[in-house]
């Protein structure tokens, strides 16, 4: 039997990061650039469920069944075991490459788990439809993240840009005119789950402030989907500077994200964010194509361990910018 492979990619949030974990919406795009690979190859020595597992960037060789109960390799074999109600694998060896970095916002994790989900049916000689991998990649989530909004494994699932709140079905964004970004890496790992985590805390003793915080980057969220749509690159870069602003006030920046922030801006971009969790990991700017190799230059010499240069093409068709993902 051949490997079979399948990949998934990266995702960074543009707009609504926290937010959107308090039923708030957020816009995410897929990072095509960089991306996670699971690949498969049957083991037809070994006994029925035996399953090798070799992940070289983290450092891992080790049969599935050797690791915790409650690890998210673990937990992901057992969800799709479940789903296709089956009483053990065909044994297998599993390799897991990743382009992306970890704990940068970027989407490591998930990224690995929808290849993992989207492979693993592959071998299986069965199909998952999107909605079904993107929904087994959240309970992975809940694993990696506590309580996770749902909207890492949506668009990383369907790769596309999305407009998502949690409860309600993602819709696609359609953009009116190319948009150029950088992203900007401070080369500080940021855990997710601890920075959500410390939100909750002070949205806990704080409810009245942060619910008007969250409410604020609602607004500018839902006005950044209609810019998107309509092109204005101008009053895109505009709400993410205000969207940032609302995330320093949240507490969720540092002195490195500030600093890369103001870099690019004082270089030329129309607009800057940390993205993500925060406490580290990146930031998106916004620049023209005019002047992205200026911005570029200047995030790299203020110390950015790493810059990404992606492209939102403008559809060539709005008309289905409210069709429903499904």
């Amino acid at each position: 039997m051949p490997a079979i492979s399948a990949s998934a990619p990266g995702k960074i949030i543009l707009f609504g990061e926290h937010a959107v974990v308090y039923s708030r919406p957020a816009i995410a795009i897929p990072l095509m650039q960089l991306k996670a690979t699971a690949f498969f190859l049957a083991d037809p020595t070994a006994p029925l469920g035996n399953i090798k597992l070799t992940a070289a960037d983290i450092g891992m060789q080790t049969n599935l069944n050797d690791l915790a109960e409650d690890h998210p390799f673990r937990v992901l074999f057992q969800l799709v075991q479940n789903h296709f109600q089956l009483d053990h694998f065909p044994a297998m060896s599993v390799k897991i490459r990743s382009e992306i970095p970890i704990a940068a916002g970027l989407g490591s994790g998930t990224a690995v788990s929808v290849a993992l989900i989207h492979g693993l049916s592959l071998f299986l000689g069965a199909k998952l439809s999107a909605a079904q991998i993107s929904a087994l990649a959240f309970e992975v989530e809940k694993v990696y993240h506590g309580t996770p909004s749902g909207v890492d494994n949506t668009v990383i699932t369907y790769e596309k840009p999305v407009f998502f709140m949690k409860d309600h079905l993602p819709e696609p964004i359609y953009v009116g005119n190319d948009c150029t970004f950088l992203i900007a890496d401070t080369g500080i790992k940021s855990m997710t789950s601890s920075v959500v985590g410390e939100v909750r805390i002070n949205w806990e003793n704080n409810r009245k402030h942060y619910e008007s915080i969250f409410d604020s980057i609602a607004s500018i969220t839902q006005e950044a989907k209609e810019m998107l749509i309509s092109g204005d690159e101008k009053q895109i870069g505009e709400l993410m500077n205000k969207n940032y602003h609302l995330l320093v006030q949240m507490g969720v920046s540092c002195d490195p994200l500030d600093h890369l922030v103001t870099v690019a801006l004082h270089a030329g971009a129309l607009g800057a964010k940390l993205s993500g969790a925060g406490k580290g990991g990146n930031i998106i700017a916004l620049v023209q194509e005019s002047s992205a190799r200026d911005v570029r230059l200047a995030l790299e010499n203020a110390g950015a361990t790493r810059v990404i240069q992606i492209t939102l093409n403008k559809t060539e068709s709005t008309k289905t910018a409210k069709k429903v993902i499904s």
